[in-house]
């Protein structure tokens, strides 16, 4: 947590990842994030992971250092609460349809510079979720090696579009400081995938080609690196991206006189040369898994690190969890209270910046447990007006 965004407050009416998303790496920047919910939770409220009380260890932790309203938005007069408090607070980042009561237009009515970041499915307004997304660029006929599909496990196009919706929140904030102008900016995630495989290269690959690229199961495309199996059973991989890292990787498992075989019985030259090494997998290959063969990893280890060669075994996510340099001397961990009432590390801001002191992680709010406070201070509701949305049930507050 730092203190670099204090003063920005920013609405929230979101669910599941991207959306949610965005509005953390705000809050964990020191925005005031106001995270505008149903009464009880939204959809997103009961997602897996849950503990056996069935509190979602997910939810709790996309959404630290956020206040939460809770109004019932299936009733005109929640939704016009909710209304009302983007137009008084002036931003507003959502993952809710562009048509209704939450269209930009509806929301800037006597708000002309509100912005709004809109996280989508597809650009004309179609549902889509990331697994879907990832289908219909064609990662997942690029994953293991075949001939079935394989879906990566990890939401990567939400994270992405989330990311993306933080920054272009900041951008449109800018742009309005300096014209006075606000405006919706959508953001879904068909366009940050297909933007993705475009600015890597991977859509003018295909178009050059004529051809989809084929499936390398763990093998690196276009660079020496793949996993190998040492002595005592540890798979571990190895990635080579400079002419040093290969020499060193060559003088660690005393392979230079046999790779130098190779490249004189090939008539080409390994050592600065990506794209042969890659080429020429079929070759080294073999010698890399003979040499890993008979080395141990500990061994190994201290070799690859001694030359600055990149290697990791793999491990399971319960053994990362219970690392100590990725967790308990890392510093964005710090302990947290709670919802679910479960202790363990809580993230704070990936970011490192030296000159400010970094606070500790924030807890997550409980279903509207800043319904009155939000409702008093930016909508300036007297006391007895609230009681009367709480008895009626349009406003929730957490029990």
């Amino acid at each position: 947590m730092y203190d670099i965004l204090t003063g920005l407050s920013v609405i929230e009416a979101s669910s599941f990842v991207a959306s949610p998303t965005a509005g953390l790496y705000c809050a964990q920047m020191g925005a005031e994030v106001i995270r505008v919910d149903q009464i009880g939770g939204g959809p997103d409220f009961r997602r897996w992971p849950v503990t056996t009380a069935n509190d979602s260890l997910y939810w709790e932790n996309l959404n630290r250092a956020k206040k939460s309203v809770a109004l019932d938005l299936a009733r005109p007069e929640g939704r016009e609460l909710l209304q009302a408090l983007v137009r008084a607070t002036g931003q507003v980042i959502t993952n809710f349809p562009a048509k209704g009561f939450m269209a930009h237009d509806v929301l800037a009515e006597g708000r002309a510079d509100l912005v709004t970041v809109r996280v989508m499915g597809w650009a004309d307004g179609a549902p889509a979720l990331d697994y879907t997304v990832n289908n219909a660029v064609g990662y997942p006929m690029l994953t293991g090696a075949g001939p079935e599909p394989v879906n990566h496990v990890l939401p990567a196009w939400d994270l992405l579009s989330g990311a993306y919706a933080a920054f272009a929140l900041l951008a449109a904030l800018r742009r309005r400081t300096e014209t006075g102008d606000g405006g919706e900016v959508r953001i879904p995630l068909s366009d940050v995938a297909i933007g993705t495989v475009a600015n890597l290269g991977s859509m003018a690959e295909v178009l050059y080609t004529g051809a989809d690229r084929p499936r390398l199961g763990n093998t690196v495309y276009g660079l020496f690196g793949r996993d190998f199996v040492t002595a005592d059973g540890v798979r571990t991989m190895i990635v080579v991206v400079t002419p040093r890292q290969w020499a060193n990787l060559l003088a660690a498992l005393d392979l230079g006189a046999a790779v130098a075989a190779a490249e004189a019985r090939l008539g080409v030259s390994f050592t600065r040369d990506d794209g042969l090494r890659f080429n020429h997998r079929d070759t080294l290959f073999p010698l890399f898994e003979q040499a890993f063969a008979r080395r141990t990893h500990a061994d190994l280890a201290a070799a690859l690190d001694a030359g600055g060669v990149v290697h990791s075994a793999y491990r399971a996510m319960s053994d990362a969890v219970r690392d100590p340099a990725l967790v308990r001397d890392n510093p964005i961990f710090g302990p947290a209270e709670n919802p679910s009432g479960f202790a363990y590390p809580a993230a704070g801001a990936f970011a490192t910046v030296p000159q400010l002191e970094r606070r500790p992680p924030a807890s997550a709010p409980r279903n509207g447990e800043h319904s009155e406070q939000v409702l008093a201070e930016r909508l300036s509701l007297s006391s007895g007006e609230i009681a009367r949305l709480i008895d009626s049930n349009i406003v929730g507050i957490a029990q």
